[in-house]
């Protein structure tokens, strides 16, 4: 089956790999224009535009999908001229604009990390830890023009640890998803494939902004901890100490450590600093201060010198 590729970062990669290992003909793919990274803030190419480029792909980098623009009216000529059965998507970034939703005859097949209608949105992996689910997965579903809500093609599980960052949590879904993606497109060429209507309370995983990804102490330890891990390793869950921002890795749970500490308060020892929650105390492992690395803790806590008093807010 003929089919362009919609996607941008590093989780889309792995989807694009597999569909180019797959029976079906990538054609073209679409995605995000190079961004400036870096010190030197110079221009790269989206992950899955240089995957592309590797295999000879042509790659189409519109700025925007409107009509009207010169970009969207662009695209829409080379659309046409592709005339691709499917045009599957993995975290593309972009709004597909109505017109384009008939493009291709099959449409444009989302891969979406979570089990549809649950955690509709831009940050399906982080709401998903936050929340403390047991379990999320991925879906395939037609675009349409709301929010996520097509009707779906299919669904993989997968259990969530009680020790998986967002990282650890979306890498494992980049796989399982990746081989749901290419099935998908195996039953509609095949034609066995009939997407079923969402069912069931939705719910809603908005992006998240950097403010959204500080840490507020007066939380119970347990939602401290699954707050760190939702935003580990991007934004970063961070907090403030005097007019410093510090950002924060996954804490530990502890059992108490035989001294009350209030939100905020860190005891250092010898060896571990604890900051004090709504409930128990955590163990912080990791802290990166402001223009340095992640570094052990216990190591930052020393470069504080004898009788530091710290507390976090």
């Amino acid at each position: 089956m003929r089919i362009i590729f919609a996607g941008t970062p590093e989780p889309a990669v792995v989807a694009l790999e597999k569909l180019l290992a797959s029976s079906h003909e990538v054609v073209a793919v679409i995605t995000r224009p190079d961004a400036k990274k870096g010190r030197g803030r110079s221009l790269h190419p989206s992950p899955v535009k240089a995957l592309a480029q590797e295999h000879g792909i042509e790659v189409l980098t519109p700025t925007t999908l409107r009509p009207g623009t010169e970009d969207g009216d662009n695209l829409r000529e080379r659309l046409a001229e592709l005339q691709p059965e499917a045009i599957p998507v993995v975290a593309y970034g972009n709004l597909i604009s109505k017109d384009l939703l008939d493009v291709a005859r099959h449409g444009w097949v989302n891969l979406h990390f979570s089990l549809l209608p649950a955690w509709r949105g831009a940050a399906p992996v982080q709401a998903a830890i936050a929340a403390g689910d047991d379990i999320t997965g991925a879906s395939t579903f037609r675009i349409e023009e709301g929010l996520d809500t097509g009707p779906v093609f299919g669904t993989v599980t997968e259990a969530i640890t009680g020790t998986d960052t967002a990282d650890d949590l979306l890498t494992r879904l980049a796989y399982s998803g990746a081989d749901l993606l290419v099935a998908t497109m195996d039953g509609l060429e095949a034609g066995t494939l009939e997407p079923q209507a969402q069912s069931g309370e939705a719910t809603y995983a908005p992006k998240i902004s950097t403010a959204a990804a500080r840490i507020d102490w007066a939380q119970p330890a347990f939602s401290i901890d699954r707050h760190i891990r939702a935003h580990t390793p991007g934004p970063g869950a961070w907090t403030l100490l005097d007019d410093a921002r510090l950002k924060l890795g996954p804490v530990s749970l502890t059992e108490g450590i035989g001294k009350q500490l209030h939100p905020g308060e860190a005891l250092i020892s010898k060896d571990a600093v604890y900051i004090g929650t709504a409930t128990q105390p955590v163990q912080l492992d990791r802290i990166q201060p402001p223009g340095k690395k992640m570094m052990n803790a216990a190591d930052w806590a020393r470069g504080l010198g004898k009788n530091a008093e710290v507390r976090f807010q």
